[in-house]
């Protein structure tokens, strides 16, 4: 993207733009990661003066000078063009402002409750800082109760009232990686208050910028909606890999299954894979059930199913190459889903993990989505290598680079492909008599 293009770069559809700021308004963001760092960008862009807070100092050396850590289409222009404005800066320590978002993780223990460690410290970093008429804003997903019971105690001074003199709510983020900047101003948003002007407060701040319908309610249904979201998705992710795990018992193909079971005017089944992961669909879940345990036996399946799925493509991995005397497997993909850097909870990190401490095999990985000297915890291979040098080949995460190899890269070697994206390569290409059928 060239410079002129970042300048006139925007992040609002082509509907009613919202108001300008009503002033000068100052806005904190705490936690400059996947959320954090582009709502920092987006509110810059529209106006406000932003102040970004992370306890790394190597990120905010990075955002400081223009630059970005995470790969998101477009948000490095438009992080150049505020930095450059001067309406976005750093820092790792808070400030005041009118606005104060937490925007930090929420990940899960060795027993799956929700860890809000970082939640708390974030709430404790800024009540130095929080002043009466202040927002406080939790982004973060998390457990029935967060804002209510961690924020608001631990971040508002014990003078303030809330809903009186300072005004706590919870609006958790629906955006999808590789669409952040769109999706962070149209989609529609739910805005959960302490109090009935915590909502109202809060629902007149994103109309500043949010395109999408903005709905209030209380903090607590609020946070409840976000992981019910993601739960329904998991169930139905959970039911896709049931079935590939069925098929393949079957003996037939799971991707023409659903196709066809898919021709019905009220079904609509979604694709398999190597599992599930991110920081939302494979971590959200669980918050619902440690809430409610004994109301949520579909839910806490549905995390079994997809849990165990890495260990099925594993050992599909394993017995391609050890039904040919193979040597040397290529794995393609890390991150958890296509065309994205994150690879947090990822199914294929796991995978790629287990095989390496199996130490049968050379193993080769193609991640072209991460930076070689961000990640150190072993050697990557660019693409070329891995389809030359490769026996067994297994595809992971269905990258844009991967997807439309051509059938000679494939022709040959044994192919794993839990996702189905080389599916017509492989059967126009002649697969079904040069090659074994794709797991």
């Amino acid at each position: 993207m060239s410079r002129n293009t970042a300048d006139r770069l925007t992040v609002f559809s082509d509907r009613e733009e919202p108001r300008s700021p009503p002033r000068e308004q100052t806005v904190s963001v705490v936690g400059l990661g996947y959320i954090g760092l582009p709502t920092a960008a987006i509110l810059a862009d529209r106006g406000y003066r932003v102040h970004g807070v992370d306890v790394r100092p190597d990120v905010v050396a990075t955002i400081n000078g223009g630059g970005i850590h995470i790969h998101e289409p477009h948000l490095d222009a438009l992080v150049a063009k505020v930095v450059r404005s001067g309406r976005l800066t750093a820092s790792t320590r808070p400030g005041e402002a009118d606005v104060h978002f937490l925007c930090v993780p929420t990940p899960i223990n060795a027993d799956t409750s929700a860890d809000l460690s970082y939640v708390e410290a974030a709430a404790r970093s800024i009540r130095p800082h929080v002043r009466r008429g202040n927002l406080i804003i939790l982004e973060s997903t998390s457990p029935p109760g967060t804002t209510e019971r961690i924020v608001a105690p631990h971040a508002v001074p014990p003078e303030f009232e809330v809903g009186r003199d300072v005004f706590v709510s919870h609006c958790p983020e629906r955006v999808l990686p590789g669409r952040i900047l769109i999706e962070a101003v149209e989609n529609d948003r739910i805005v959960g208050g302490m109090t009935t002007r915590c909502a109202e407060k809060t629902r007149r701040f994103y109309e500043m910028f949010v395109t999408g319908g903005i709905f209030t309610t209380s903090a607590t249904a609020a946070e409840t909606a976000k992981l019910v979201e993601n739960s329904f998705r998991d169930v139905n992710i959970a039911f896709a890999n049931e079935l590939s795990m069925m098929c393949d018992q079957l003996g037939i193909d799971v991707h023409e299954i659903i196709e066809l079971a898919n021709r019905h005017p009220r079904v609509n089944i979604l694709s398999p894979g190597p599992g599930v992961g991110g920081h939302c669909i494979s971590v959200d879940p669980w918050f619902l059930v440690h809430a409610c345990p004994e109301q949520t036996p579909l839910i806490r399946q549905a995390r079994g199913v997809n849990n165990h799925k890495p260990h099925v493509v594993l050992r599909r991995i394993v017995d391609a190459a050890r039904a040919r005397g193979a040597r040397t497997i290529g794995c393609l993909g890390l991150a958890y889903k296509a065309d994205v850097d994150d690879l947090r909870e990822s199914p294929s990190l796991e995978i790629v993990r287990e095989l390496r401490a199996m130490d049968e095999f050379e193993l080769l990985v193609c991640e072209p989505y991460v930076v070689a000297n961000r990640f150190t915890e072993f050697p990557l291979t660019d693409l070329d290598d891995v389809l030359r040098r490769s026996d067994v080949l297994a595809l992971l995460t269905d990258h844009a680079p991967f997807r439309n190899l051509p059938f000679e890269t494939l022709q040959g070697k044994s192919v794993v492909d839990p996702r189905g994206t080389w599916r017509r390569t492989l059967r126009e290409g002649g697969a079904a008599k040069s090659l074994p059928r794709a797991a």
